[in-house]
């Protein structure tokens, strides 16, 4: 039994445009986001760039929206996300932008509606921080990157 899918507005920032975001497969966990630019975009080696998706969201309370690379495009033309995942808070209502950066050895170019990086909708729980002198011990301890020796 699956429970009826989380409605989320979503808004055209510009008229036309692109197809609104969607899953490629019934069990797909991220909506691709595709380019809104009106021409192609290059994206020399080490260069970056704020590509804009064309859509707002209004999320729910308690709710983001991960903003995360496209593995096709990491391993083939080493494209990421500068700030990945990118997250969407509930209360912005503006355009969803995706900040590339091309790590690749070759110009890379961003097309119109091509897609450029996956968005996931996640519940989160705000929580309150509460100072203490001594956390609780556990067998990791204080052991950090590397320290199981693998």
């Amino acid at each position: 039994m699956t429970d009826a899918p989380l409605q989320v507005p979503i808004r055209r920032v510009r008229p036309g445009g692109n197809p609104l975001p969607r899953y490629a497969t019934s069990h797909a966990a991220g909506m691709d986001l595709l380019a809104d630019v009106k021409e192609t975009l290059t994206l020399h080696p080490g260069e970056r760039a704020l590509v804009p998706s064309g859509i707002a969201i209004a999320l729910p309370e308690g709710y983001e929206a991960q903003i995360r690379p496209r593995s096709g495009l990491a391993l083939k033309q080493g494209i990421s996300l500068v700030n990945s995942p990118g997250t969407i808070d509930a209360d912005y209502r503006g355009e969803i932008g995706v900040i590339l950066i091309n790590h690749g050895r070759e110009p890379f170019m961003v097309n119109p509606g091509d897609r450029i990086a996956q968005m996931v909708l996640t519940r989160f729980q705000r929580v309150e921080l509460l100072e203490v002198e001594e956390l609780d011990g556990t067998a990791r301890g204080e052991g950090g990157f590397g320290h199981t020796g693998r």
